[in-house]
């Protein structure tokens, strides 16, 4: 069902979960609330209600992100790794695709007959490939420190999570995104889907193992939520 609020129109949704969930998802700021079964109407009004201001907030991110975010990959755009802003010059070559950062620029070589989908899947792989070498250097450090280990980990493109963690199968994800990001950020996220592992909540424990582990874990978490992204999605927890 849908309700709107302020005048903003949000999807209701009810589940069998304990708490609620607010999100603003890309890539136009669609809102959608997750509610308990037995969470009133009311209620559900009241929570998001009380969030309007914050809501708003996002919803204007989106759109002005949406503004800046629907790369052609040609020359001038902007592309970031690891955090350093890097120029887009777009070089045709017939015989061969290449990517290679130099200095401020990123030059992209590839046909120029390609499309803006194939441009964009060949950088994406470029961010998939340096996320690799980072992951495998980084994850073995927090797993000697926190005793934990992954049976296994991937990479893949998400719009609504940093990382996730597959308990039962003892699997991590890592968004691409991250590529883009300063490297203590990919850390802080190694760390936190790692001690999933053994907590899965956002709960006393989790926060504890994360203070213990990196003290300045939120200001890191501030950082990513500050960042440029592409169709991030963002929640709020009841």
């Amino acid at each position: 069902m849908k309700i709107v609020v302020a005048g903003v129109s949000v999807e209701v949704q009810k589940k069998k979960i304990k708490n609620a969930h607010l999100y603003v998802k890309p890539p136009d700021g669609q809102v959608v609330v997750s509610v308990p079964l037995a969470m009133a109407d009311k209620a559900v009004e009241l929570f998001v209600r009380t969030n309007i201001g914050w809501v708003k907030r996002q919803i204007e991110t989106f759109r002005q992100q949406l503004r800046s975010a629907k790369r052609q990959y040609v020359s001038g755009e902007t592309l970031y790794f690891w955090g350093k802003q890097y120029f887009l010059t777009f070089v045709v070559n017939e015989r061969r695709n290449s990517f290679v950062l130099e200095g401020s620029r990123a030059v992209l070589s590839m046909r120029a007959s390609s499309t803006v989908k194939q441009r964009e899947n060949y950088v994406r792989e470029q961010y998939r490939s340096q996320l690799k070498a980072a992951v495998e250097r980084l994850l073995p450090k927090w797993e000697k420190a926190t005793g934990l280990q992954a049976a296994e980990w991937r990479t893949k493109y998400m719009t609504t999570k940093w990382g996730v963690c597959k308990v039962e199968k003892k699997r991590l994800w890592f968004n691409l995104q991250l590529a883009e990001k300063p490297t203590v950020c990919l850390e802080y996220i190694i760390l936190h889907e790692l001690l999933h592992l053994v907590e899965r909540q956002h709960n006393a424990h989790f926060i504890a193992m994360l203070d213990e582990y990196m003290p300045h874990w939120r200001e890191l978490r501030g950082d990513l939520n500050e960042m440029r992204l592409d169709y991030f999605a963002v929640g709020r927890e009841l």
